[in-house]
This record gives structure tokens, C-alpha cells and sequence, in this order.
């Protein structure tokens, strides 16, 4: 490239250098010759005027003083008269190089002038000569400019096209570079924006692989429960056929956070909303839990209004409380009741331990993603209140001691009836 802009460059600098060039060193020649012969032209009136003069008063024309005034010309002089007076003044230069200009008076005076054109030639010469260095000069100068200007466009392209490189190879850092080019500059802002939107998505996929595989442990943990309570019942034939259906259950589940980590990856889960029986999902979690916290010496209770139906997706908001239980089954102690309730046009299921409750600095980050307090991945909370506002909904910590979590949905029904559920 940078080639190609020094030859162009140079062909018109050429081209406009010979256009200006040619007509100027014309001009020059025809304007030097021009006042040569209008010099001679002028030398020859006076001298006529002289002879003129002379002729008047009767006095004879001085050939010395002609020689001293006019000593680069030659001179011939003619005048009518008895004899006739013929006056040759100087040397006579060569034929083919006289100029020659005459004047003639109504008396019969004839004067000519002649000059060698040499130097009038080598003024001419001498003229071309500046034309032409100036020209070399003019040449040098937009040969210099064009290695600039092609060293200022070759650069930031060479630097732009190791910018897209190292895009394709993966590394989406935007460069920031501008060079001061304005078309070159739109394509740098180009280049930083899709370095910014690959590192965007390059990101999101990441959270997304890390957000399935926690979201994936959950009920993967429910099923590995349910079917250690498979082996440890394998006498009694009634609760292992329980057992396998609660597995089989726990499956399904598992096959639907799969289907909805996806839809949450294609930004679906909006349009996927619908009306949602709450009674049947916590029943199903209490199902889940029960065995759990029957191991580790704690209750599960249910209690609020029954028959209520939220907008959302199943298997989002399951995911959503069976982080709540399982966050306070390992940091919290004591009874974990759920509460349901409706207030104003939201639906809130709470979730409240007996446990010491968080602390006050971890207490206003603890959705934060990465944050922990006990020394587990930082992820749950994070991403079940990003499943909450997926549904429409939002999940906020109410009460810091004892730990109650609210999770508030959109009704979709206001039918309800007032019920207490005992510890399971």
C-alpha cells in the first residue's frame, strides 16, 4: 500500500508539475524575447531621434559617442542627401543569431539595430533552469509528503489489522487506539465495540457454564439423597417404590432446570410465563427437603394462605426457594418455616431460620455474585434473585437475625383460603 501511495503521489505530482511547468517555461522565453525587441525597438527611436536632431542643427553625427552610448549594438545608419550619409557603428554579429529592429523617419533617415541573442538565450537558459529547479523541488516535496501521509495511513491500518487479529484469536481487549483519521477512527470505534460485545458474550457464556453447573448440583443433590433412602429401604418394598418415584421425580427436575438454564441463555423466559400453582411446588420441595433435614435434626414448616397462583415458570421458582431451603439448611439451624402471603398485588413466600442470622458487613452484599459467608461458592443467592427477576418477580433479604428471605412474585389469582401447616 504504502507503494502505491508514493508512485500516485508521485505521477501527480509529476503530472501537475508538467502542466504548470511547460506553459510557464513558454511564457518565460516568449516574455524575455519579447523585451529584448522591444529594447532594440526602443534604442532604435532614439537613436533615430538623434540623427534627427543632428540633422536639424547641421551638426555631424559623433561615431565615438555612438560606440560609447550603444557599445553592445550594432548600428547602421542611412540618410538621404547629396552624397548620402551611410553610418555603420559596432560588429556585426552573426546572421543566425541577430536580432534586429529598425526605425525610419519621413525625412529619409533609415536607423537599424542589431544585438547577438546570446544572451538573451542564456537568460531564457537561465530561467528554464530556476522553472526546472524549482519543479525538482516541488517534486521532492510531495515525495516527502506522500511518505508521511502513506506512513500515517499504512501504520494504523497495519495497527488495525493486528487489532482484528488478535480479535480472531480470541483476545477481546478494546485497543482505545485513535490516529487521528476520521474514517480510520470510525473503524477503530468499530473494532472496540465488537471487541467489547465478544467480551460480553465470551463472559456471559462463562457465567452461563458456571451458573448450570450450580444450578445442576442442586437437584442432583436431591437425587443422589433420595437414592441413598433407595438403598437404605430395601427391605421394606412400599417405600422403595416411594423412594423411585421421588428419584423419578427428581429427575424430571433435573431434565427441567436443564430446559430452563437454556431458555434463561436465549432470553425466553418472559415470554414462557404463565400461571403457576403454588401449593403442588412447595409440597413438591417440602417432599425434596423433608428427608434432609429430618437427618440433620431440623423441621421444615409451611405455613399462610393456600391456593395461590403466581405468574412465572415452574421450574424457576423452584429453583429459587429450593436455594432458600438449601442455604438454610447449611448455614442457618433451628425450625425453616415458609410462609405464604399476598400483599397488595404481589404474592411473598418467606423463608425464615432460628439460626445467628449474617452479619452486618456480608448482610449488604450477600447477593452479590462470589460472596459467601460460609464458605460456599458465592453463587446461589446470586442466581436464584436472577431467576427471580427473570420471572418478573424479585427476591430480597427482609430480616438479617434471625436470616428471612422474601421472595416476591406477581399474582396471577385471588383466590385463597387462610391454612397452617405442621412440621414436616
Amino acid at each position: 500500500m504504502r507503494r502505491r501511495l508514493l508512485s500516485s503521489t508521485l505521477l501527480v505530482a509529476v503530472i501537475g508539475v508538467l502542466l504548470l511547468g511547460i506553459p510557464l517555461g513558454v511564457a518565460v522565453h516568449r516574455l524575455i524575447e519579447e523585451e529584448a525587441t522591444q529594447e532594440l525597438s526602443s534604442h532604435a527611436k532614439n537613436l533615430l531621434g538623434e540623427v534627427e536632431y543632428a540633422r536639424i542643427q547641421d551638426q555631424p553625427i559623433d561615431e565615438h559617442q555612438l560606440q560609447r552610448k550603444y557599445s553592445d549594438l550594432y548600428i547602421q545608419i542611412y540618410a538621404k542627401g547629396t552624397p548620402p550619409q551611410v553610418i555603420t557603428v559596432g560588429t556585426e554579429p552573426p546572421e543566425h543569431q541577430k536580432m534586429t529592429e529598425d526605425a525610419q523617419s519621413e525625412n529619409g533617415v533609415y536607423v537599424a539595430v542589431s544585438r547577438d541573442k546570446t544572451g538573451v538565450e542564456h537568460e531564457v537558459r537561465a530561467w528554464l533552469f530556476l522553472i526546472l529547479g524549482l519543479a525538482a523541488a516541488a517534486l521532492a516535496v510531495a515525495v516527502g509528503l506522500a511518505i508521511v501521509q502513506s506512513r500515517r495511513l499504512s501504520l494504523p491500518l497495519s495497527d488495525l489489522a493486528m487489532i482484528a487479529e488478535r480479535l480472531g484469536s480470541g483476545d477481546a481487549r478494546p485497543s482505545k487506539h485513535r490516529y487521528g483519521i476520521q474514517e480510520l477512527d470510525r473503524v477503530a470505534e468499530v473494532l472496540d465495540r465488537s471487541a467489547t460485545r465478544i467480551s460480553d458474550l465470551l463472559a456471559r457464556e462463562r457465567e452461563f457454564a458456571t451458573d448450570a453447573s450450580h444450578q445442576l448440583r442442586t437437584p442432583l443433590t436431591g437425587l443422589t439423597m433420595r437414592l441413598e433412602e433407595i438403598v437404605a429401604a430395601a427391605d421394606e418394598p412400599g417405600i422403595v417404590k416411594e423412594e423411585g418415584e421421588a428419584a423419578i421425580v427428581q429427575a424430571e427436575r433435573l431434565t427441567a432446570v436443564i430446559d430452563e438454564l437454556l431458555a434463561t441463555a436465549r432470553r425466553q423466559r418472559q415470554a414462557q410465563s404463565e400461571a403457576v400453582e403454588l401449593d403442588a411446588l412447595l409440597d413438591q420441595q417440602f417432599i425434596e427437603w423433608g428427608p434432609a433435614f429430618r437427618r440433620a435434626g431440623r423441621r421444615l414448616s409451611l405455613t399462610g394462605t393456600r391456593g395461590l397462583q403466581a405468574l412465572g415458570t415452574g421450574g424457576g421458582i423452584s429453583q429459587v426457594i429450593s436455594t432458600l431451603l438449601e442455604n438454610s439448611l447449611k448455614h442457618g439451624s433451628g425450625t425453616v418455616t415458609v410462609t405464604t402471603c399476598v400483599k397488595e398485588r404481589s404474592i411473598v413466600i418467606e423463608v425464615a431460620d432460628e439460626g445467628r442470622g449474617i452479619t452486618d458487613d456480608l448482610a449488604p452484599r450477600i447477593f452479590e455474585r462470589n460472596v459467601s459467608g460460609g464458605g460456599g461458592t458465592g453463587l446461589g443467592l446470586h442466581l436464584a434473585r436472577a431467576l427471580a427477576a427473570a420471572d418478573g418477580g424479585r427476591l430480597e433479604l427482609v430480616r438479617v437475625r434471625p436470616a428471612t428471605f422474601a421472595f416476591f412474585l406477581r399474582q396471577a389469582d385471588t383466590g385463597r383460603n387462610r391454612v397452617v401447616r405442621g412440621p414436616a
